[in-house]
C-alpha cells in the first residue's frame, strides 16, 4: 500500500477515534500517562520549550523519540495552529497523524506489535509556516515502563535555511503543486533529509515556503526568522549555542524571483545587499560552520537572470572574504516544486560535490 494510500486509511480510523475521544479522552481506564516533559523523551530540532509540558513543536524534520514496553501506546497532541501531519513509527511500522486544530488534547492510538520493548519515532513532516503543534505526551499500558532511546550516532550536524524547495513542498503531489492538502508535504524526503542521511547527520531545517531575502509570497524575510524560535519576525530568539552545526547550506533566492515576476514588478535591486547580511548574520551566529552557498533547483535559480546576475555577484566578496565560504549550483531543475525523485537527484548532486570538498574531509 503507498504512503497515500495509507494515510487515507489512517485517517479514517483517526477521524472517528477522534470523535470518540472527545467524550472519554481517547484513553484506555488502564492507560499510563507519560507527560512530556519526562526525561526519557528524546527531541531533535528546534522547538517552544516555555511550558515544560506542552513543548511546541515548530519546524519541519523535528523528531520526538523514546522506548516503551507493553503492548498499548499513544500519542497526544495539543490543539495545532494549522494543517499539521507526523509521521509516526513504532518499531518501523508508520502512520500519518494529522494533530488537531482547536483547544481540545487529542490522544491518537498508534500499532503496537506484542509487549515487548518498543521504539517510537515521532517525525513532523510538514512546515513550521504551515502550522504547530503542542506535544502533550504519550500514553502506555498501566505497568509498563518507559526508557531513554539509544542515543544516534551521528557524525556531524547539518543546518539549512532555505524555502519551499527545501522545505519538501508537494514532493509527494502528483502532475501539479496543491496546497490544500500538507499531508502530500513531507519533508523527510528533501533533498536536506536525504543528505543528511548519506553522512549519518544530524540536521536542522529551517525553511519556510513562499520566503525571500528581499520579497516573497509571505510576510517574513530570512533575515528576520532564520535564528528565530517561530517564523515570524516578532518570535522569541532561538538559543543558537543549544545545538551548533558544523555545515550551514543557504538556498534562497527563488522567491525574490518569482513573486515580482507574478507581480509584473522589477527584481528587487536590494537582493545583493539583503543576501550578504544575511550570511554575515549566519557567520556572526556560527562562527565555526562551514556555509555552503546553493543555487538553482527550479526554474528562477537556473534560468532567470536577473536572480543568477545578483547571486553570482554577491557570492564572489563573501568567499574572497570569508574562507570557511563556498558555494554550488545544482544541474537538475524542475518547473513545479521538486517530487520526491528530484529531491533524490539533488541530494546525490550535493553529496557528490561535497565528498570531493577540502572542508569536508574526514566526512566523506
Amino acid at each position: 500500500m503507498n504512503r497515500l494510500r495509507l494515510f487515507a486509511c489512517v485517517s479514517a480510523v483517526l477521524l472517528g477515534f477522534s470523535v470518540r475521544a472527545s467524550g472519554a479522552d481517547g484513553a484506555p481506564q488502564s492507560a499510563r500517562p507519560i507527560p512530556a516533559y519526562d526525561p526519557h523523551f528524546s527531541y531533535q530540532g528546534r522547538y517552544d520549550f516555555s511550558d515544560p509540558a506542552r513543548p511546541v513543536v515548530v519546524w519541519e524534520a523535528s523528531r520526538i523519540t523514546i522506548d516503551f514496553d507493553g503492548d498499548h501506546a499513544g500519542v497526544r497532541f495539543g490543539g495545532a495552529t494549522g494543517p499539521v501531519f507526523f509521521d509516526a513509527s513504532v518499531d518501523g511500522a508508520s502512520v500519518i497523524l494529522k494533530a488537531p486544530q482547536g483547544t481540545a488534547d487529542t490522544i491518537f492510538p498508534l500499532p503496537v506489535s506484542g509487549s515487548g520493548l518498543h521504539h517510537l519515532i515521532l517525525f513532523k513532516r510538514t512546515e513550521a509556516s504551515a502550522g504547530t503543534a503542542p506535544f502533550v505526551g504519550i500514553e502506555i499500558a498501566a505497568g509498563a515502563t518507559v526508557y531513554s532511546p539509544a542515543a544516534p550516532v551521528y557524525r556531524l550536524r547539518m543546518e539549512v535555511v532555505g524555502d519551499s524547495i527545501t522545505v519538501g513542498a508537494c514532493d509527494e503531489d502528483g502532475p501539479n503543486d496543491q496546497w490544500e492538502d500538507r499531508s502530500t508535504h513531507d519533508a523527510a524526503f528533501s533533498w536536506i533529509a536525504l543528505t543528511a542521511a548519506a553522512f549519518s547527520a544530524d540536521y536542522r531545517n529551517i525553511s519556510v515556503s513562499g520566503m525571500g531575502l528581499s520579497t516573497g509570497f509571505v510576510d517574513v524575510l530570512a533575515g528576520q526568522m532564520w535564528d528565530q524560535i517561530y517564523p515570524t519576525a516578532s518570535s522569541p530568539k532561538a538559543d543558537l549555542s543549544a545545538w551548533v552545526p558544523e555545515v550551514v547550506f543557504v538556498l534562497l533566492g527563488d522567491n525574490d524571483d518569482s513573486y515580482p515576476r507574478a507581480h509584473n514588478l522589477p527584481f528587487p535591486a536590494d537582493f545583493g545587499a539583503k543576501y550578504i547580511s544575511l550570511i554575515h548574520a549566519i557567520r556572526a551566529g556560527r562562527p565555526h560552520a562551514s556555509i555552503v552557498l546553493l543555487n538553482g533547483a527550479m526554474w528562477a535559480g537556473t534560468h532567470s537572470p536577473e536572480l543568477r546576475t545578483a547571486w553570482s555577484s554577491a557570492v564572489p566578496s563573501l568567499e574572497s572574504a570569508d574562507p570557511g565560504i563556498s558555494h554550488y549550483t545544482f544541474v537538475h531543475w524542475t518547473m513545479n516544486h521538486p517530487r520526491v525523485a528530484d529531491h533524490r537527484i539533488l541530494a546525490d548532486e550535493l553529496i557528490s560535490w561535497l565528498r570531493a570538498q577540502p572542508f569536508f574531509e574526514g566526512n566523506r
